[in-house]
């Protein structure tokens, strides 16, 4: 068994296949990672699992915004772990607040009641927590497996004193350092922390293949085109992936 482990943000086949071939032990799957991740549709999955060998983790997330969900908005994430659950999902991606900035433990025992035998991820929910220690507890209690953390920061570096501090919990749930994770950043962390578990989406951003663009309409978000595509790059997770395996030999 590998001491590190690698997990990948792919929101489409492409990306999938990219991550398996850079090295990533498994991925995080998610649709429109440009806002941050939403569900991705049972269809992406059922293509995945059939182009890569490694597991798959599921995110759970029925729209972009906030972690504060309504009891509707709760019953269709219940459902949708139910439906990856039956499809063979290894784990799935979760996370629920209440207004005052604590996690939401009624919602959070439903979703992993619907997640029995699967791992569970607490998402970086995690990171919008008033308190992370009583986050991380109330985590542990729930029986959460991984939280996903930049350390309550902008970025993994920046958030590095928490993640230290966070890695260090006694019988916590594993800490996954994520939030601008590539060769450099593994390489500070592994120097500086006892961190063993890493998350990158590894983007590179593409032009698109189309010859006439019609200058007059955008269907993007304002700011971001619809002719830049979002990748993994191969190269960023093999580079990260040969510091992992450097520092397991």
């Amino acid at each position: 068994m590998k001491k590190y482990l690698l997990e990948c943000c792919v929101d489409s086949v492409e990306s999938a296949v990219c991550a398996a071939q850079g090295g990533a032990d498994r991925l995080e799957l998610c649709a429109n990672l440009i806002i941050g991740g939403t569900t991705p549709t049972p269809a992406l999955y059922e293509k995945i699992r059939e182009s890569v060998q490694i597991p798959v983790h599921v995110l759970i997330r029925p729209r972009f915004g906030d972690f504060l969900y309504s009891p509707e908005e709760a019953d269709l994430i219940c459902r949708e772990i139910a439906a990856f659950s039956r499809a063979g999902a290894d784990g799935v991606v979760i996370g629920s607040l209440l207004p005052d900035g604590s996690l939401n433990t009624e919602q959070m025992k439903r979703f992993l009641d619907r997640a029995q035998g699967m791992s569970v991820t607490l998402h970086r929910a995690f990171d919008m927590c008033r308190d992370p220690f009583a986050a991380l507890e109330q985590a542990q209690r729930l029986g959460v497996n991984t939280i996903l953390t930049s350390g309550q920061a902008a970025s993994c570096l920046e958030g590095i004193s928490l993640l230290k501090q966070l890695s260090a919990a006694k019988d916590a749930p594993v800490i996954m350092a994520g939030g601008g994770i590539g060769a450099d950043a593994v390489r500070t962390l592994l120097s500086e922390t006892g961190l063993r578990a890493f998350h990158m989406s590894g983007k590179t951003v593409l032009d698109s293949g189309m010859a006439y663009r019609n200058p007059a309409v955008s269907m993007g978000l304002p700011g971001m085109s619809e002719y830049q595509i979002w990748r993994t790059d191969p190269e960023a997770v093999r580079s990260v992936r040969s510091l992992l395996d450097e520092a397991d030999a």
